[in-house]
C-alpha cells in the first residue's frame, strides 16, 4: 500500500515538472531534456497559453471527404462530398454545452496537419504520419457512422475562406482589403484501415 503511495506520488511530481519545463521559457533544462519533455507531453498532455490570451481564427475551413471503394468487378466507385465540419457546427449550434471533440477534434487535427505537412502533403517525420493517420481516421469513423458503406481509400477537400475585419476596423483604413477569395485544397487519396468498414 505504501509503496503504491510513493509510485503515485513520484509519478505526479514527474509529470508536473516536465509539464512545467514544456511551458516554461526556454531555458538550459528544457534544451537538454527537450526529446524526453516533448515525448511525455505530446500529444495528451499539450500546454497552451490560448486560455488567456485567444488567437481567434482568421479563416473559416470546410473540410469535407469523399470515399473511394473498388468492386469486385474492379471498377471504382467515388462517392459524393461529406461535409465533415458541417457536422461539428450542427453539434455545438443551439447547444449550450457542447463536447470538446465537437469543437476542437476536427479543426486541432487539420492544423496539426498543416503545421507537420505543410503545403505539398509529404510526411517528413514520424508526428506527421501520425496527424495524417489521425485526420484520415476521424474521416473513416465520421463516413462510416454517417453513410456506412465499405470502402478502402478517403480523400479529404479544404475550402478556406478569410475572414473579414470587422467594419469598425476598415473604418481607420478603408481602403484595406476585404479578403474573398476562397483557397480550396484536396488531399491525395489515402488507405483506410478496416475498422468497422
Amino acid at each position: 500500500m505504501r509503496a503504491t503511495a510513493v509510485v503515485c506520488l513520484a509519478t505526479a511530481l514527474v509529470h508536473v515538472l516536465l509539464v512545467f519545463l514544456h511551458v516554461a521559457p526556454p531555458n538550459p533544462v528544457s534544451r537538454q531534456y527537450g526529446r524526453q519533455v516533448n515525448a511525455w507531453v505530446f500529444p495528451l498532455f499539450e500546454q497552451n497559453w490560448r486560455l488567456f490570451a485567444p488567437d481567434p481564427e482568421s479563416v473559416n475551413r470546410q473540410i469535407s471527404a469523399r470515399t473511394l471503394h473498388t468492386a469486385p468487378d474492379g471498377s471504382t466507385e467515388v462517392s459524393g462530398w461529406f461535409d465533415l465540419t458541417a457536422v461539428d457546427n450542427s453539434s455545438v449550434k443551439h447547444n449550450a454545452f457542447p463536447s470538446h471533440t465537437a469543437q476542437n477534434m476536427l479543426r486541432r487535427a487539420w492544423s496539426s496537419y498543416l503545421e507537420t505537412h505543410g503545403g505539398d502533403d509529404r510526411p517528413r517525420s514520424q508526428r506527421a504520419l501520425m496527424m495524417q493517420r489521425y485526420l484520415t481516421n476521424i474521416a473513416a469513423d465520421r463516413l462510416v457512422a454517417r453513410r456506412g458503406g465499405t470502402f478502402e481509400s478517403v480523400q479529404l477537400r479544404v475550402i478556406t475562406v478569410p475572414i473579414a475585419a470587422p467594419a469598425a476596423l476598415n473604418v481607420a483604413n478603408p481602403a484595406a482589403p476585404v479578403p474573398n477569395s476562397a483557397n480550396t485544397r484536396y488531399l491525395p487519396w489515402w488507405k483506410v484501415d478496416s475498422h468497422g468498414n
